[in-house]
């Protein structure tokens, strides 16, 4: 069954307390240990079932990755913000955790053109939101969904944009869509790409690390590192789950919560097959790109008082946007995000490459005098094998409907959960947490 959002946010709230109904014996293995696994398995074992959690890698979290290389400066490489913190199921997790929170201000921004010029762009950006607007609105009345760059190329305003406009179009689709989503804008439904929901409040970011939160709800699980599932059966009764290194977990019920990218590269078997309305869904969902590249510097040499830098190169989609932490953690750090076609792209590049090109973008804004970083880092989700990218987008043909056929439950025994299988929270964290107790709530009421 379904849970509605009501019942989805009073359970996530008492994830720990006493179970709704009384205990009965069942075995459950989750596949991993992200927010989904991890909220999925907690509510089941206060509901008295016998609960594993098999975690590919060496670590829990899934998605949320707090690096600690420096000492005096964790930093998030994957999920970085709480979006929303009013009734966000995430953001009570992180205060139970005593996890400390700050929030982003998005209007604390700076702007620069290729020249290294402030500019001011809010009036453009306006006008090319609605460009896009009425591009999607004129692609609603077609037969067939399309891409967002095939409805806006089509639009009557597009083929008279001069430079400027076309600069800033591409900054609005880039930082709009693209970062939003993780899509290209080649790839994202113009009809259905933004069809998800959220919470009020403020973004928050944890500058003490996102990993507090998984750690806080990984209390009292077994919880199994290193456990690579490769196939996972239903014949016969009951349900196995067979491991990479030749050894198997049987249960009455298995909930799969590996990432879309995971599930689209087969690298776990399942038999019989997926029900053609899963392997479609899997097939149809994209599942996008976002890199980071962060560079920690001796001194702030950008305004210290903001939080965003944009960057209109005119090369739509490189080096766009930066974060910068040093409101909010007291260090000179910057954060560039890249997605979709350029952030696959940046996977070609060794490490120093990419920040060559993430400091030739700094010092086009910023002078030739912007010093070396005294450390960086470099990420690689989509090259990494247990997520193959940073979470799933609307691509052309599918949407929420798609996303509810990737969550049904198969033969009362096989469930998926993860923030690819949430029609209205899909590439968040609090996505992977509802979808993970709605899992829970299926086998409670199966």
């Amino acid at each position: 069954m379904t849970m509605s959002r009501r019942s989805l946010l009073a359970a996530s709230l008492a994830l720990a307390a006493s179970p709704l109904r009384a205990a009965r014996p069942g075995r459950v293995a989750v596949i991993g240990a992200g927010m989904a696994g991890l909220a999925c398995a907690r509510r089941l074992a206060a509901a008295g079932y016998q609960t594993v959690v098999l975690e590919a890698r060496d670590r829990i979290g899934g998605r949320i990755r707090t690096d600690r290389r420096w000492s005096d400066l964790p930093v998030d490489l994957g999920a970085s913000w709480i979006h929303g913190v009013s009734g966000n199921p995430v953001a009570a997790m992180a205060r139970e955790a005593g996890a400390r929170r700050v929030a982003t201000d998005y209007d604390a921004s700076a702007a620069y053109g290729p020249d290294g010029e402030a500019v001011d762009i809010d009036a453009d950006v306006a006008r090319m939101e609605g460009l896009i607007d009425e591009a999607r609105e004129e692609a609603s009345d077609l037969d067939e969904d399309v891409s967002l760059k095939a409805a806006v190329e089509a639009h009557p305003r597009y083929p008279r944009l001069d430079e400027r406009g076309h600069s800033i179009l591409g900054h609005v689709v880039n930082a709009f869509f693209e970062l939003e989503y993780a899509g290209d804008w080649s790839e994202l439904s113009a009809w259905s790409l933004d069809e998800d929901s959220g919470f009020g409040g403020a973004d928050v970011l944890l500058p003490d690390g996102y990993d507090a939160v998984p750690a806080f709800m990984a209390r009292g699980l077994d919880i199994r590192l290193g456990s690579v599932a490769a196939a996972v059966s239903l014949v016969g009764k009951g349900a196995t789950v067979h491991l990479a290194d030749g050894q198997f977990v049987a249960a009455d019920h298995v909930v799969v919560t590996v990432p879309l990218g995971v599930l689209k590269d087969g690298r776990i078997a399942f038999e019989p097959k997926l029900p053609a309305g899963h392997r479609g869904a899997i097939e149809r969902l994209g599942f996008g790109v976002l890199e980071k590249t962060c560079l920690r510097f001796a001194e702030p040499f950008w305004p210290r008082d903001v939080d965003w830098i944009e960057f209109l190169s005119g090369r739509r989609g490189e080096w766009a946007e930066w974060l910068s932490l040093t409101r909010a953690t007291g260090t000179p750090l910057l954060v560039a995000f890249n997605a979709g076609i350029y952030g696959r792209a940046l996977g070609s590049f060794d490490d120093g490459a990419v920040v060559d090109a993430a400091l030739a973008a700094l010092r086009a804004m910023f002078g030739q005098k912007v010093p070396s970083p005294v450390g960086t880092i470099v990420t690689r989700w989509a090259a990494d094998p247990f997520a193959r990218g940073a979470y799933s987008f609307n691509a052309v043909g599918s949407d929420g409907d798609t996303r509810r056929a990737l969550a049904e439950p198969i033969d009362g025994r096989l469930f998926f959960a993860g923030e690819a299988t949430s029609a209205e929270h899909f590439g968040t964290t609090h996505g992977a947490l509802l979808s993970g107790l709605a899992a829970a709530e299926a086998i409670l009421e199966s």
